[in-house]
Order: C-alpha cells, then sequence, then structure tokens
C-alpha cells in the first residue's frame, strides 16, 4: 500500500480554507452572501463572467435580483473567455475601479474565476497590472473579498488559492497561488451546470482527473490528497458516462461537482507537476485549445513516465477505473494505453498532430515549459526528475 511511502516526518500542511454551498439550489445562497455584503458596508462590486453563460443558466438572474434587493451597485464584465489573458484582467480592474468595487464576484468556470481572483488581487494594487503580477514582480498579500459561483465541474478554482492567466505576447500561460484569492464563498450548483455540452463536460471533468493524478504523486503529497484523489475517480467514474448519456441528471452534476471540488482541495494540498506544466504552453500558443482537451491528449505520456515511481499510489488511486492493477513498474505502458482507452470512451481521442502540433514544434514547448514563470515550480514537484529529455518525450509521445 501506499502508506508505507509516506514520510512521516515531513510536515504537511493541510489546506481547506474556502466556505462552499454545495447542492441543487445552492445559487439561493448569494442572497445571504449579498445581506452580509451590505451589513459589512460592501456597497460596490464588480461582476467578471463569460459572454452568455452567466446568463442561458439563470444564475443572473438570482445575482442580479440579490445585489438589487440589498441595493448593492455593480459593473460587469462579461468579456472573459477560455484561457484568459492579461488584457482582460487589466480591463476588468479598471471597471471596477471606476466604481471602487470593494468585492468581486465570479460567475463561470475556471477562466471567469480565475480572472476574478486577479482582479481582486489589483484592485488593491492600483499602480500595478496583469503582467506584473504574472511575471511575478510583486507579491500581493492583500486582495478585496472574492465570490466564486461556479458553472463546470472541473477546475476546482472556487476551493483554492490557485488563478491562471495568459500572456500571448510571450505565449506565457503562468499560474499564480496566494491565500489572499481562496474566494470567501462559492457555490456549486449542480443545476446551473445541467447545459454544458457534451464535450465540455468530458473536458472538464478531466481535468479533475488531471489535478488528483498529480496531486497524489506530487513531491508535496500527503495522505489527504491521496485519499480525496481515489475518491474523485471513483466518483467520475460512475458519474461521469450518465452526465454524458443524460445531461441533466442532476444526481450525476452533483457528484461530478463535488469530485471537482475536493480535487481543487487535492492540488491545494499536494500541488501538480507534469501534466499541467506542459499544458500551459500549448493553450498559450494555441489560444484555442480547451485546457481539459490538452490535458487529456498528453495524460497517457505522463502516466508513462511517472508510473514506475508511483506505482504504489496510482494502482490505488486509479483502482475504480482500472482495476486489479499489480503496482509494479512494468505496468506503466499498460497503463498509460488502458487510461488512452478510456478517454477514448468518452471521445476524447485528439493527438497533438490533430490541433497542427508537429515534432518541429517539440522544442519550443519544451523552452517554455521550462522558461514561463511559475512553471519550473511545477516541474520541480513532479515523482521524477524534469530534465528536458522528459519533457521532450512527453511532448513526443502525445504527438
Amino acid at each position: 500500500m501506499w502508506e508505507a511511502g509516506i514520510k512521516i516526518d515531513e510536515i504537511k500542511e493541510i489546506r481547506v480554507k474556502s466556505n462552499v454551498y454545495l447542492g441543487v439550489g445552492a445559487i439561493t445562497k448569494i442572497n445571504d452572501i449579498a445581506k452580509e455584503f451590505k451589513e459589512k458596508n460592501i456597497c460596490n462590486v464588480l461582476i467578471v463572467t463569460g459572454k452568455g453563460a452567466y446568463i442561458k443558466t439563470g444564475a443572473w438572474d438570482h445575482v442580479q435580483a440579490a445585489l438589487n434587493m440589498y441595493d448593492i451597485k455593480y459593473k460587469l464584465f462579461n468579456e472573459v473567455t477560455p484561457n484568459p489573458t492579461v488584457q482582460q484582467v487589466d480591463s476588468a480592474v479598471k471597471l471596477g475601479a471606476d466604481i471602487g468595487a470593494q468585492a468581486v464576484i465570479a460567475i463561470g468556470g475556471g477562466s471567469a474565476i480565475d480572472t476574478a481572483k486577479s482582479a481582486a488581487i489589483l484592485l488593491k494594487y492600483p499602480d500595478k497590472t496583469a503582467a506584473d503580477l504574472y511575471e511575478f514582480k510583486f507579491t500581493p498579500v492583500k486582495a478585496v473579498p472574492i465570490i466564486a459561483i461556479n458553472l463546470t465541474h472541473g477546475t476546482g478554482s472556487e476551493a483554492n488559492r490557485f488563478a491562471v492567466v495568459s500572456i500571448l505576447e510571450k505565449e506565457y500561460k503562468p499560474a499564480i497561488a496566494y491565500d489572499v484569492i481562496y474566494p470567501l464563498y462559492s457555490i456549486d450548483d449542480p443545476s446551473l451546470m445541467t447545459k454544458l455540452p457534451p464535450n465540455q463536460t468530458a473536458y472538464v471533468t478531466v481535468d479533475a482527473l488531471n489535478h488528483i493524478i498529480e496531486a497524489s504523486t506530487s513531491k508535496a503529497t500527503n495522505p489527504f490528497s491521496i485519499v480525496l484523489a481515489k475518491e474523485t475517480v471513483r466518483l467520475i467514474g460512475k458519474y461521469l458516462p450518465i452526465a454524458l448519456s443524460n445531461p441533466e441528471d442532476l444526481t450525476a452534476r452533483y457528484f461530478l461537482s463535488y469530485a471537482s471540488m475536493i480535487a481543487g482541495i487535492c492540488f491545494d494540498n499536494g500541488l501538480l507537476h507534469f501534466t499541467h506544466a506542459l499544458e500551459h504552453p500549448l493553450s498559450a500558443v494555441k489560444p484555442d485549445l480547451a485546457h481539459g482537451l490538452g490535458l487529456s491528449i498528453i495524460l497517457p505520456a505522463v502516466i508513462k513516465q511517472i508510473y514506475p515511481s508511483t506505482a504504489q499510489i496510482l494502482a490505488d488511486v486509479l483502482s475504480p477505473i482500472l482495476p486489479g492493477l499489480k503496482a509494479e513498474e512494468f505496468e506503466a505502458e499498460y497503463v498509460a494505453k488502458e487510461i488512452e482507452k478510456w478517454l477514448a470512451s468518452f471521445g476524447i481521442v485528439t493527438k497533438l498532430s490533430d490541433i497542427g502540433i508537429t515534432n518541429d514544434d517539440v522544442p519550443k514547448l519544451v523552452d517554455l515549459a521550462f522558461n514561463t514563470p511559475s512553471l519550473g515550480l511545477l516541474l520541480s514537484m513532479a515523482p521524477v526528475k524534469a530534465e528536458r529529455s522528459v519533457v521532450e518525450a512527453i511532448y513526443t509521445d502525445s504527438i
């Protein structure tokens, strides 16, 4: 069992810091949040969201009504795209600053929440830009309160201290992690997620799967992350097929939301390594690439590299979808192939070549993996040494 590999004399910090409302109808909790804002004299807020889902899901009706009920003024920034950019963050901040925003409410998936987290910091640092933040030119120690209304079940951003924003002109997609951007409150309401298209349902769920595979095998992992990882796999294995066959199934959406949330907590504790460090250059170079799809493309190759050194953990964590593993090094290629088949069962069969990446692009991607701010930290958490040859092999095997 994996317990034998835990170094009990290494002190680990266990993080569970955001208050999350989970359940069908949880969106009504925005009324309590708005009331609390009013009681704390928070009278101006910035709303950060994408172009349409906040309306189509019905979330906006609740938010707008709650803010109006308590006479809270707001500005709406609804221009967030997948793989948000520093320019979008700066535009949102300017809008919020114009009304003296004292809090930020995100409505959307990880892109909206990450943009909102970034804006929440910069509203406290008016002399800084989003590029300053994501190139680590300063270390924030304050932010306005963040409320996250989550519309997808994948990123876990509603329950952790991470945010990711792209600097397109440099083809950078860095990640930040600061205690000041834990959401004060988050809402995971499965009834807001039933309109996710099948491909997005699969992609966001694969994001959650990657979170736990990396967090449970990183150098920073702990028993809490490993236990959360296995439960995440069990829930995904059971409920993703149901959600794909019946998108309106609220029970399936509930447990996928829960799985995503605990996966977010899992990597808040165990951190990430290869798959995210190597996907970020992909979607920096190809901004239209869905994050979850990018992760799925390189996941089998990552497992092939890390399984020999993490077999005891992965054999247990993956057992709900790959039963009977022996936790032996020689299984690495088999496990990688079985994960590839499992992804294919949900229609995810894309390779790097399908998105226009060739062997000629690999050196550039490797350079970005090592040179993009923050990704070096992720690579340092990998269970095997992140040499250039290993990173190159993962990209090459994924073509």
